[in-house]
């Protein structure tokens, strides 16, 4: 029978035995499989100690990348440096073992026939017996499983199968740790908890982290940076606020939030819509534009003796009580196309009821169409 997961508690914070982080830097690099492209011209660079989610789609080459940065794949052309040394291309080729990097699987990959301790101690072999003892308990410690050394991956949960995954990965004090998916086999119940207690221990390390994820919201929680990749191109390269709040198209705006679209027209410096006239500085007379509200960016707002201030008229479609906010679908005068509004406001509006509606500035997004 499994130990449940609650039934141990994460080690203390500050605890984690420090690596020496390491910079990386892609350089054109592309990666084809029986002819067919998977990475095409990938150049950016990570800086030391820094936390980077390659974020994309089933298929953009988020895994491909991880494993041309371990050693387990050969770029096809392009060149990648650890620490300003080559590690891959122009005729060079370092082994994953000489490039001191971690790597932790989305299926955990335990050993079934060896203990937690043994696991642990698997990357460890190059050390003495005593001191690999002593560095896989201090690992083990930290994620709070030391009491759990002489157990079997199959007597443990899913969250604590990922913590001896993390203990075995930070146990050498790797230079740069390699982390597919690392999340996606939790419940959601855990899985905020157990995100939160590893990000913790890959600071405390100093790793330079990278963390291959589908999720936009994982991505935005945990990261330094975010590579966001789509068919084996980067679409960009940012910090996530600038990321959320600047996507450089239309498919990465739509990547990150839940947008309600209008097409509109640009007029004297303004993207002319049904719902309204919005600034669009750097746009040409007549152009058409896609304006783009996220749902969380739309306020409902009470109708007063049936007069609308700063707001639009609208009507209540239907609600949907989503917890911790509710998602309404409205009307819009002049506006064929259903609104959807994600608001913690608190207060309920009924089916049917006439409001009114405004924007924040800065949920408004706009692009040529």
């Amino acid at each position: 029978m499994n130990i449940q997961e609650g039934h141990s508690r994460w080690g203390s914070r500050g605890t984690a035995r420090a690596s020496i982080a390491a910079g990386l830097d892609f350089k054109a690099i592309a990666c084809a499989f029986d002819g067919q492209a998977i990475l095409n011209d990938i150049s950016f660079s990570i800086e030391p100690g820094e936390i980077v989610s390659l974020l994309g789609a089933s298929g953009a080459g988020k895994t491909t990348l991880l494993r041309i940065t371990a050693g387990i794949e050969v770029p096809t052309s392009g060149s990648l440096y650890l620490n300003g040394k080559i590690v891959a291309g122009e005729g060079v080729f370092i082994p994953p073992e000489a490039r001191n990097v971690g790597l932790m699987f989305q299926d955990y990959a335990l050993f079934p026939h060896l203990s937690i301790l043994g696991n642990v101690k698997f990357g460890l072999r190059d050390l003495p017996q005593k001191a690999a003892d002593i560095e896989a308990r201090a690992a083990l410690d930290r994620v709070g499983l030391s009491d759990y050394a002489d157990h079997f991956p199959h007597m443990l949960s899913g969250g604590q199968q990922q913590r001896v995954a993390l203990a075995r990965a930070i146990a050498p004090r790797p230079s740069i740790l390699l982390m597919d998916e690392p999340f996606s086999g939790l419940d959601n119940r855990l899985r905020d908890r157990v995100r939160d207690e590893t990000i913790a221990v890959l600071r405390e390390i100093g790793a330079t982290c990278v963390i291959v994820t589908h999720d936009p919201e994982e991505a935005l929680r945990v990261s330094d940076r975010i590579l966001l990749l789509k068919g084996g191109h980067i679409v960009q390269y940012a910090e996530p606020e600038e990321l959320y709040y600047n996507p450089v198209d239309h498919w990465a705006a739509r990547f990150f939030s839940d947008l309600n679209e209008v097409d509109g027209v640009v007029r004297g410096g303004l993207v002319h819509t049904p719902i309204g006239r919005f600034d669009a500085e750097g746009f040409e007379d007549g152009q058409e534009a896609l304006v783009c509200i996220r749902q969380q960016g739309v306020r409902l707002h009470k109708a007063i003796n049936k007069e609308y201030v700063s707001a639009l008229p609208a009507r209540i479609k239907r609600r949907m009580f989503l917890g911790e906010i509710d998602l309404y679908e409205i009307s819009l005068k002049d506006c064929s196309e259903p609104f959807f509004v994600r608001s913690s406001s608190g207060h309920n509006f009924m089916k049917g009821e006439n409001i009114g509606v405004s924007f924040r500035k800065k949920d408004v997004l706009i692009f040529a169409k």
